[in-house]
């Protein structure tokens, strides 16, 4: 599945470089066309990362986020600061089909398998952004990658297969937001190693090839950001390239 991903800040759309808010480009678009424009090249689902809730969860962007699954066209999964129940419930509250938990499921192991339990693993997406080293180790980073947890993406997926992992979106860092392509030989490795999880690719797709060099990795889900927003290619295109044999 090809999923649009948008990133809000103070209801509008921007992108950020590599997770820095001093690195912001705004576009001039509504959420709300968005959403629309998005379903109606045949989007399933939108990935929504609210980054002022993340910056201060007192502001986040829940009446937006309502106003845009109101629209009844998709599906939502949406994250971005997640630290605390109350979150969780005002997203799912919302209507968000599946809630995004990054940092939180670093720290506060616990609390997160408390809410696998309580709303079910289909309703909880693991947003794991991994620093690779020389060695070619996996390391989890937190708090909008500032740091590095030193826990492998390994040791979490372990534990969190205790209670039904099923949804993990994997970022490798040093892609976000560069245009560059890929990491397939990460993707094809946890695909290989964890083939019960339903796998999301986020970070680096900038052409179609990009797309196309995903699928041997056989990723479930690749998500689709900055070259969406900037017209390097349509959905409707990444769709279709996606969807060939």
């Amino acid at each position: 599945m090809i999923i649009p991903a948008i990133d809000l800040i103070e209801g509008k759309v921007v992108r950020l470089y590599q997770g820095d808010y001093a690195q912001k480009t705004e576009y001039q678009y509504d959420p709300l066309e968005v959403v629309r424009r998005y379903a109606a090249a045949g989007a399933e689902y939108l990935h929504i990362v609210d980054l002022t809730g993340a910056k201060d969860t007192s502001k986040r962007q829940i009446p937006l986020i309502k106003n845009m699954i109101a629209t009844g066209l998709m599906k939502f999964q949406s994250g971005g600061g997640i630290r605390t129940k109350k979150d969780v419930d005002d997203l799912i509250n919302a209507g968000i089909n599946r809630v995004v938990i990054g940092s939180l499921a670093v720290s506060e192991r616990e609390a997160v398998s408390d809410w696998f339990k309580e709303y079910g693993a289909d309703a909880i997406v693991l947003a794991l952004d991994v620093n690779i080293d020389a060695n070619g180790n996996k390391y989890v980073a937190t708090h909008g990658w500032q740091n590095d947890s030193g826990v492998s993406i390994d040791e979490l997926i372990d534990f969190y297969g205790k209670v039904g992992l099923k949804h993990v979106l994997c970022t490798d860092i040093s892609k976000d937001g560069t245009l560059t392509g890929s990491n397939e030989s990460l993707y094809s490795e946890l695909v290989n190693e964890y083939p019960q999880i339903t796998w999301q690719a986020s970070g680096g797709i900038g052409q179609l090839s990009d797309i196309e060099n995903l699928k041997p990795t056989k990723v479930q889900s690749v998500i689709l950001g900055r070259a969406l927003l900037e017209g390097i290619f349509t959905l409707e295109e990444a769709i279709q390239c996606w969807q060939d044999d």
